[in-house]
C-alpha cells in the first residue's frame, strides 16, 4: 500500500483542475479531441452535475492523477483514470483502483473502461491489473469534403 497516497471525492469547484489533467490524459493518449482547457472545464461541470462522480489522488499534498467515473445498472463505467506522467509506473493507478474498488464501488460487479487501440501503454495496464478484452468498436472515416 502507498501510505501517503490520499483520496478525495472532487466537486464542481474542482472542475478547472480536473479539466486540465483531462487535458494531458487527452494529449498522452494520442486523443483527437480538439477542446481547450476552458471547453474541457465546462464539460467537466457538466458532468459533474449529472451522472459523474470524480476522485483526485494526492500525494504529499501534490495531486499525482484523478479518475471519473458513473454507475450504470449493471456495472461502472470507469470514463478517465489517470496518472501524472512523471508519477507513472509507481503503483499509483493500480493503488487507486484497489481505492476505488473499496470505498467507491464496494457493491459493483463490473468495472468498464474504454481505451484506445494504439495506446499500448494503457493497454498493457488495464491488462496487467486484470481487464480483458469485452467488445470492439470500429471506425471508418471519410476524407474531408471538397478536397482531392
Amino acid at each position: 500500500m502507498k501510505e501517503n497516497l490520499k483520496y478525495r471525492f472532487a466537486g464542481v469547484s474542482d472542475a478547472a483542475i480536473l479539466a486540465e489533467l483531462n487535458l494531458q490524459l487527452i494529449r498522452d493518449e494520442g486523443h483527437r479531441n480538439p477542446m481547450s482547457v476552458d471547453d474541457l472545464t465546462v464539460r467537466m461541470s457538466i458532468w459533474l452535475n449529472g451522472q459523474y462522480q470524480a476522485v483526485l489522488f494526492k500525494e504529499f499534498d501534490q495531486i499525482v492523477g484523478y479518475a471519473l467515473y458513473r454507475h450504470e445498472p449493471d456495472f461502472v463505467y470507469l470514463r478517465h483514470l489517470f496518472v501524472v506522467a512523471d508519477r507513472r509506473r509507481q503503483g499509483i493507478g493500480r493503488h487507486a483502483l484497489e481505492w476505488l474498488r473499496q470505498s467507491a464501488w464496494p457493491t459493483a460487479k463490473r468495472i468498464r473502461v474504454e481505451v484506445l487501440f494504439k495506446n499500448e501503454n494503457a493497454l498493457a495496464f488495464w491488462r496487467s491489473v486484470g481487464f480483458g478484452e469485452y467488445c470492439v468498436t470500429l471506425e471508418h472515416q471519410f476524407p474531408e469534403s471538397g478536397t482531392n
